[in-house]
C-alpha cells in the first residue's frame, strides 16, 4: 500500500522542479526578447542575479558531479511512497519524461554549460540595471 503523503509531496517536488527549468530556460528568452522589444523589467537587477544564481548552480552541479537536490528528494519521497520512480498519473509521467532524459553525463554538463555560457553572453549584451527611485519617492 502506497503512502500517499509522499506520493504527493514528490509530485510537489517534481513541479518544483519543472518550474525552476522553466525559470531558467524561459528566463533567457524573456531576457533577449525583453530587450530587443525594450522592456525595461526584465533587465531588473534581482531578477538577472537569480536567474544566473541558478544556472550557475546547475553548471557547478554537472561540472561536480552532483546530482540535483530536487531530483535526490523526490526519489527519496517515492521510495518511501512505495511507488516506482516513474510510474503514476498522466501529468505526473509527462512531467518526468520532459525533465529526466536518458544520455551520459558529458552530455548534460556541455549542454549546461553552453547554456550558461549562453545567460553570461545575454548578461554581457543586455546588461542589468539597478531598480531606479523616483526623485520624489520616500522609503519606508
Amino acid at each position: 500500500m502506497l503512502d500517499l503523503p509522499y506520493q504527493l509531496l514528490a509530485n510537489a517536488v517534481l513541479i518544483l522542479h519543472i518550474a525552476i527549468v522553466l525559470f531558467v530556460v524561459g528566463g533567457l528568452v524573456l531576457i533577449v526578447v525583453g530587450n530587443l522589444r525594450g522592456w525595461r523589467t526584465v533587465n531588473s537587477l534581482w531578477f538577472r542575479l537569480l536567474h544566473l544564481a541558478t544556472i550557475g548552480i546547475v553548471v557547478a552541479e554537472a561540472w561536480l558531479g552532483i546530482e540535483c537536490p530536487l531530483t535526490t528528494l523526490e526519489m527519496w519521497l517515492r521510495a518511501r511512497a512505495q511507488v516506482s520512480t516513474y510510474s503514476g498519473g498522466f501529468i505526473e509521467h509527462w512531467l518526468q519524461s520532459a525533465l529526466f532524459w536518458d544520455a551520459p553525463p558529458w552530455v548534460f554538463t556541455v549542454a549546461y554549460s553552453a547554456f550558461g555560457l549562453a545567460v553570461v553572453a545575454v548578461w554581457w549584451r543586455f546588461p542589468p540595471k539597478p531598480v531606479r527611485r523616483h526623485p520624489g519617492a520616500t522609503r519606508v
